[in-house]
C-alpha cells in the first residue's frame, strides 16, 4: 500500500490494531485534552523594561522586551507529552526510562499520535519535568478526569457506578533517607560548609574529618546498642554544627544581600536540626524537604513512614480510581473526607454525576457533618444500615489492592519530585497511570475494538449475510425456471 512517505511504513501497518494500547489510542479524547492544556502552554505577555537613550532632540525613554516573544524553538506536540506522562506512570518508569523505551516500542509511538516509526528519543527527559510543572495540579487533574471519561465512553463503567465510592488514605513516601539524628546533624554541617564556600566565605574551621568520624562512630554505637556512647557523640555533633553556624553568621554580616538571602533559609533549617530533640513535635526529617511528615499507619512491619498523607477514592464496584489528593500536615482521616469528595466531584462534573455515597473505615467516624448531602457508610453504623448498604460495606476492602497497585506498579510508593507541589502532582499522575492500566485490562477483557475495525467487521458481516442469502435463494430460482 502506498504512503505519503514512500520510504517509510506507517505505524498502523506495523502493529496489531487489536492491541489494547492501540485501541485505547483511538478512544482517548485527545482533542479535549489538547484544548484544555493548550492555554497553560501559551506564551505570556511580558511587561518589558524601560531604557533611557538620547537623540538629536534630547533624552528619550523606550520600552523593550514587552509583548509576546517569538524566541525559542517550537514546542513539542501536546499529545506526545501527555502520552509520555500516561505511559510513565502506567508502567512505573522514570523520566529517562520512558523516553528510551518509547524509541523502541512502536505501539507506544502509535499511542502518542505518531504516523511513522521514529528511532530517536521523543524529547529530552528533563522536558517531561518542565511540562509537568507547567501543567500544575489543575492540569494533571484534567488528565485524570479524561481517563474516567474514556472509561464511561467505552462503556467499561456505568455513570451510576461513579456515584458510590470507597475512600481511604495511605502514605506517599518521600525520597529521603531514614532520619537518624547523627545523619541529619552531619548532613546539615556539610551543607552549610558547602554553601559558605560557594559564596566565597572563608570559615575558621569546617570539621570535615571529625564530622565523618563522628558519623561512623554513631552508626557503630547504635548498631551495638551502646546508647550512652551514642548520646555523647550526638552531643559533640551538635556542638560542631553550632560552631559552624555561628562562624557563618558572623561572616555573613559583611556579605552582599543576595548571598545572605540565599543562605538564610538553609541556616534556619540547620539550626532547627541542631536544637530539636528526639521527642519534639514537628521535627525536621530532611534538610532538602522540610515538608516531610512522620506518619504512623499502624503497620507492624513499618511503624513510621516519612512523606505525605494521600487520600484515594475508587468506584465501589469496578475499582476505577476517581480521586487522589495529597494532604500535607498529617491531618486526621475524618478531616480529609470533605476535600477528597470535593476533588471527586470536580473530576466528574463533565459527566454530569457526583458521588452520593462514601464507603469508609472507622477512621472516618464523625465526618457526617462535613459532607452534607453524601451518605457515609462504615462499620460503626451497622445497626442502622439497610440490607443494600450492608452489602456495599463488604466491598470496602476493595480499595486496599488498588492502593497497593498504585504504590508498587505506578510509583506512588516513593515520590522523587520536589516540594509539596511535587507531592500533589505525583499522587494525581499515579492515579492516572492506574486508570490507564485499568482501561487496558477492560479492553482486553471485553474485546473492545477501534471504530474503523468495527465498521470493517460490520461490512464483512453484511457481505457474508448477503452472500448466504443469495446462496439460499439460488435453488428457488432454479426450481421456478424449471417450472
Amino acid at each position: 500500500m502506498s504512503t505519503p512517505d514512500f520510504f517509510r511504513a506507517r505505524l498502523d501497518q506495523m502493529i496489531d490494531l487489536r492491541h489494547p494500547l492501540a485501541v485505547l489510542a483511538t478512544r482517548m479524547p485527545w482533542q479535549q485534552i489538547e484544548a484544555s492544556v493548550a492555554p497553560l502552554l501559551a506564551r505570556k505577555d511580558r511587561r518589558g523594561r524601560s531604557i533611557e537613550g538620547a537623540d538629536l532632540f534630547g533624552p528619550t525613554v523606550q520600552v523593550v522586551g514587552a509583548g509576546v516573544s517569538a524566541a525559542g524553538r517550537p514546542r513539542l506536540a501536546i499529545r506526545l507529552m501527555v502520552s509520555l506522562l500516561y505511559l510513565k506512570h502506567a508502567y512505573g518508569l522514570s523520566d529517562e526510562a520512558v523516553v528510551e523505551r518509547w524509541a523502541e516500542n512502536v505501539v507506544w509511538q502509535f499511542f502518542s499520535g505518531q504516523e511513522y516509526y521514529e528511532p530517536r528519543l521523543p524529547c529530552d527527559a528533563t522536558q517531561i519535568g518542565r511540562f509537568r510543572r507547567v501543567l500544575g495540579e489543575a492540569g494533571v487533574e484534567e488528565l485524570l478526569a479524561k481517563t474516567i471519561e474514556a472509561a464511561v465512553q467505552m462503556q467499561a463503567v456505568r455513570k451510576s457506578e461513579l456515584q458510590r465510592v470507597i475512600v481511604d488514605t495511605t502514605v506517599q513516601e518521600k525520597a529521603v533517607a531514614y532520619p537518624a539524628d547523627s545523619r541529619l546533624l552531619e548532613v546539615a554541617r556539610a551543607k552549610v560548609v558547602q554553601l559558605a564556600q560557594r559564596a566565597g566565605l572563608r570559615l575558621k574551621q569546617t570539621f570535615e574529618r571529625e564530622g565523618r568520624s563522628l558519623r561512623r562512630r554513631a552508626g557503630g554505637y547504635a548498631h551495638a546498642k551502646q546508647f550512652k556512647r551514642l548520646r555523647r557523640v550526638l552531643k559533640r555533633q551538635r556542638t560542631v554544627l553550632g560552631r559552624v553556624l555561628r562562624d557563618v553568621q558572623r561572616r555573613l554580616l559583611a556579605a552582599p544581600q543576595d548571598v545572605r538571602d540565599r543562605l538564610q533559609p538553609w541556616l534556619e533549617r540547620a539550626e532547627r536540626i541542631r536544637s530539636q530533640r528526639p521527642k519534639d513535635k514537628h521535627k525536621l526529617y530532611a534538610l532538602h524537604a522540610p515538608q516531610v511528615e512522620c506518619i504512623g499507619k499502624g503497620k507492624a512491619r513499618q511503624p513510621y513512614e516519612f512523606g505525605v498523607k494521600v487520600s484515594v477514592a475508587v468506584t465501589a464496584k469496578q475499582g476505577l480510581m476517581v480521586g487522589a489528593r495529597s494532604l500535607p500536615g498529617n491531618p486526621y482521616d475524618g478531616h480529609t473526607l470533605a476535600e477528597q469528595l470535593e476533588q471527586t466531584t470536580v473530576l466528574l462534573q463533565d459527566l454530569g454525576v457526583k458521588p452520593h455515597t462514601a464507603i469508609v473505615d472507622l477512621g472516618y467516624r464523625g465526618a457526617d457533618a462535613d459532607i452534607g448531602g453524601v451518605t457515609l457508610i462504615h462499620r460503626g453504623k451497622s445497626r442502622s444500615l439497610t440490607r443494600s448498604q450492608r452489602r456495599w460495606l463488604k466491598r470496602r476492602q476493595a480499595v486496599e489492592p488498588a492502593i497497593r497497585h498504585a504504590k508498587h506498579d505506578h510509583g506512588m510508593k516513593r515520590c522523587w519530585l520536589k516540594g509539596a507541589e511535587g507531592d500533589a502532582l505525583h499522587a494525581v499522575l499515579c492515579a492516572a497511570g492506574f486508570n490507564i492500566r485499568w482501561l487496558l485490562r477492560a479492553i482486553a477483557r471485553r474485546g473492545i475494538a477501534p471504530a474503523f475495525l468495527r465498521s470493517l467487521w460490520l461490512l464483512s458481516a453484511l457481505a457474508a449475510s448477503a452472500s448466504r442469502l443469495a446462496t439460499l435463494a439460488r435453488p428457488a430460482l432454479l426450481v421456478g425456471a424449471a417450472r
